[in-house]
């Protein structure tokens, strides 16, 4: 009911008036298979936004462009914004306690703005410690500052962390105090131009098998980021890849002779789960709970889980970002997506 609730209202806040298209951000790697993709459909992509950068805790920002992929991008006015990443709590802590450091990073995200033609950059700012949250919150400020100052734009990925605080058990509490804690959307918002709910990875390697976004876990973290976060400056993630969980090998303790078990969980592709359920004959399924496509199959007596996006679960996410009048969608990762979205995407305006 709840969910039905707030659909309803979002329908007659918008009705008469028709949704806005979407703008669709698409994330790209390096490898041959996402720069390929960004190639064959450049034209239906709104900004693009590659992982081409790092930095340290002392602000040192590594890494360069993709020649092609950049050429590309211009020669069809196509903006482009980087990621800056930083995946690690110490070096995140010891980057927002030192100005010094921000300053250098800063300086170096604004010298290779001038240098490529990037419209600014986007901070990919993950396993932050909770505690760290007004460190973060300051930082995003004191770099939107100097990037708008040179006529740039600075948007943010956050992991979403509906409701808040972390529920009653371990994972719950791991999960918030390693991953959801440190993003306070309300500061963050006042400061960005754009956030990126990075509403995937519900299930992973670290969980039981699941929907990579179900449904309600996304309405969940939507209507908790819209509370703070202006509608148009928020873009709905949307994951366009998978996970396939199977049995692994007892590990054994070389000390003690003792086996635990190993239960695994790999990254997987549309095109690669495509491909082991024609290998092994299984049959994709709907889950009209979750809204998403999975299927299982058996190897060595053992069943093998997978859950993934096809059209019609990227379209009915596309449809939320659309019907809540937001920027648009961000996704994660050029090559990994159904090769079937493409009929579905407009070209770009």
């Amino acid at each position: 009911m709840k969910r039905i609730l707030f659909i309803l209202c979002i329908a007659l806040v918008t009705s008469g008036s028709g949704y806005a298209r979407p703008r669709s951000i698409f994330y790209m790697t390096n490898g041959s298979d996402s720069v390929e993709s960004f190639l064959a459909h450049s034209k239906q992509i709104d900004l693009l936004v590659p992982t081409w950068y790092q930095v340290d805790g002392n602000g040192l920002v590594t890494g360069a462009p993709n020649d092609l992929v950049l050429t590309r991008a211009q020669s069809e006015k196509l903006p482009v914004m980087p990621i800056i990443g930083l995946f690690n709590k110490k070096e995140f802590h010891a980057l927002a306690s030192d100005p010094a450091a921000q300053a250098r990073m800063n300086d170096a995200m604004i010298r290779e703005c001038k240098l490529h033609r990037y419209i600014g950059f986007q901070f990919d700012f993950e396993n932050i410690d909770w505690t760290d949250r007004d460190l973060l919150s300051a930082l995003v400020k004191i770099s939107a500052e100097a990037l708008h100052k040179e006529g740039l734009q600075l948007t943010i990925a956050t992991v979403p962390n509906a409701p808040g605080y972390p529920g009653g058990g371990g994972f719950a509490k791991w999960i918030y105090t390693d991953w959801r804690g440190a993003y306070d959307l309300a500061a963050i918002s006042k400061y960005v131009d754009l956030i990126c709910l990075m509403t995937y990875d519900q299930h992973t390697r670290w969980t039981t098998p699941g929907p990579v976004a179900g449904w309600q876990w996304t309405l969940d973290n939507l209507q908790y980021a819209l509370k703070v976060v202006p509608r148009e400056k928020l873009s709905l993630g949307i994951p366009v890849y998978g996970y396939h969980w199977f049995t692994g090998a007892p590990i054994e303790d070389t000390a003690t002779g003792k086996e635990r078990p190993n239960p695994q969980a790999e990254y997987i592709g549309t095109p690669g789960a495509l491909l082991l359920a024609q290998e092994y004959g299984a049959k994709p399924a709907w889950d009209a709970e979750d809204h998403t496509a999975y299927f299982y199959f058996y190897r060595d007596q053992m069943r093998e889980w997978i859950y993934y996006t096809d059209l019609r679960t990227f379209e009915e996410r596309y449809q939320l970002a659309e019907q809540n009048g937001l920027d648009g969608f961000c996704s994660w990762v050029l090559g990994e997506e159904d090769p079937a979205i493409w009929n579905f995407l407009p070209q770009r305006q």
